[in-house]
């Protein structure tokens, strides 16, 4: 029997890792085995028959299959001792297999095939129960496969689907009856449905691109689901020293491509997964449970941590959340409607977004044509304001126009025009049309950019009460906030907070 276990003493160095030694006799009726969980250098799961006095092992990356159709590989390992059955704990840092064990599964198994090159076993314990086959799968001894042979357990069960897409949110304003509607902080960042199986992780965008490379902080969010299969929905969000998202910052990762550019941003501008909703777990789609519901089953999951956290939510209290965000000037809050199903790829009135704008005055100075419909008109008015005695760029306004404004508009800037810009430092776009800086509008919008410019902005109308020359951009905290009307808000991915 000491040959049997050669192998595994000489990977260890007793007594430094508190793993059995295999010194007790390894006599036994054989027929049990257990599953382990080990978070070593890369999460597996590790399956143990006993059988001829000794654990025979096969280490399963992507865990154990539940349905037939999906075959797993095993990694043939060395035998272990019996003692193993009963080990959990941690092996220190430095050893063979280093990391956290704990027991995942354990039972007891029928025979009904025993090869050196095949493992025929009907499982009877208290996560896994039916009859798989381990065979092997290449020329080398290690490479093996397991493989579900029977229907799973549970006739419910359905597989993790492929690809959904998420629900969207309507805009407006908070609603009348505050008591039937949960009420979540609304953050800018990158929507993104996360599909987790054991071992494996993948983020889509809303357009259904795989986005998973370019956010490596986020594949540990894998163990911490262990080994469950899950479908979450949430934001991915950038936040800045002050812990706000800045939409800027992610900006700069959102389209890299090469692995060490991507590596060296992702410890320069972490990123954090909020998660917001849980879609499918463990074979049971969840779409059409209530909202609270859904809510209860995330909130199970435990799922904070370095890169991930799964935000509050404040049932009846929308005005109270939404005056705390306009505070700390954050984007808005997203109301949930309570008893409301998930409708993929739907834009529903049971979500509904408020957004928090700020508002400021600026100087009109030309304008951008229009396309499509607004092809002959008036697309997006240039607009500015006074810094240090000079007109500094602050960006285009494209929104917030009726057909009776913009005419309104084009009537007052075309006797306007002029020549040259009348900007100092950075300038707009190509085929701007400028006009003399005499005409003050106010907009809405949601922040600064780093480099000055207006995010998002909506047109409020003409101020002409103020005069161009004392249009200065205010500074943070003066603007006047207002919860923003349907119209002046546009469709934008948004998620709630973590900290870090």
């Amino acid at each position: 029997m000491s040959d049997r276990l050669t192998g595994y003493r000489g990977k260890r160095r007793f007594p430094e890792t508190p793993e059995p030694d295999g010194a007790a006799p390894g006599a036994s009726p054989g027929g049990r085995f257990v599953i382990q969980e080990h978070h070593a250098t890369r999460l597996h799961w590790d399956l143990r028959l006993e059988h001829d006095g000794v654990l025979v092992s096969w280490a399963v990356p992507n865990g154990i299959p539940e349905e037939p159709e999906h075959n797993r590989k095993a990694v043939h390992t060395e035998d272990h001792p019996l003692e193993y059955l009963d080990f959990h704990g941690e092996i220190p840092a430095g050893n063979y297999g280093a990391g956290t064990m704990t027991i995942w599964d354990a039972g007891v198994y029928e025979c009904h095939k025993w090869r050196d090159d095949e493992v025929m076993v009907t499982f009877a314990g208290e996560r896994v129960q039916g009859r798989y086959v381990l065979f092997r799968a290449g020329a080398a001894e290690k490479d093996w496969m397991i493989h579900r042979m029977d229907p799973p357990a549970d006739p419910d069960r359905e597989p993790l689907p492929e690809r959904l897409a998420p629900m969207l949110a309507r805009a407006g304003g908070l609603p009348s009856d505050e008591s039937r509607w949960a009420f979540e902080v609304k953050w800018d960042g990158v929507r993104a449905l996360a599909y987790s199986r054991p071992g494996r992780l993948r983020f889509e965008s809303r357009n259904f691109n795989d986005i998973s490379a370019r956010y490596p902080e986020l594949r540990p969010l894998n163990r911490a689901l262990s080994s469950h299969e899950a479908l979450l929905d949430g934001e991915i969000v950038a936040f800045d020293q002050d812990g706000r998202p800045s939409f800027e910052r992610l900006q700069q990762r959102m389209h890299l491509t090469g692995e060490s550019a991507v590596r060296r941003r992702a410890r320069e501008l972490p990123a954090v997964y909020v998660i917001f909703d849980l879609l499918h777990l463990d074979g049971h789609a969840l779409v059409d449970l209530p909202y609270e519901e859904r809510r209860e089953r995330l909130l199970a999951l435990g799922l904070n941590g370095p890169h991930w956290q799964t935000p509050a939510h404040h049932v009846g209290s929308g005005s109270a959340l939404l005056e705390a965000v306009r505070a700390k000037r954050l984007e808005g809050v997203i109301a949930k409607r309570l008893g409301s199903r998930y409708e993929p790829g739907r834009r529903a009135g049971a979500w509904v977004k408020v957004k928090v704008m700020r508002r400021q005055e600026v100087v009109i100075a030309g304008w951008l044509p229009g396309a499509g419909r607004r092809r002959d008109r008036i697309g997006a008015l240039i607009t500015g304001y006074h810094e240090g005695g000079e007109l500094r760029f602050a960006g285009k306004v494209g929104t917030g126009f009726s057909e009776s404004e913009l005419d309104f508009l084009a009537a007052r800037l075309t006797p306007l025009e002029r020549a040259t810009s009348p900007f100092t430092g950075r300038q707009p776009q190509r085929g701007a049309i400028f006009a003399e800086p005499v005409l003050v509008a106010e907009v809405e919008f949601t922040e600064w950019t780093a480099e000055g410019m207006l995010r998002h902005p909506s047109y409020k109308g003409l101020r002409d009460d103020k005069e161009p020359a004392v249009v200065i951009r205010e500074p943070d905290g003066a603007d006047h906030e207002t919860v923003a009307a349907p119209e002046a808000v546009e469709a934008a991915p948004s998620a709630p907070r973590a900290s870090r």
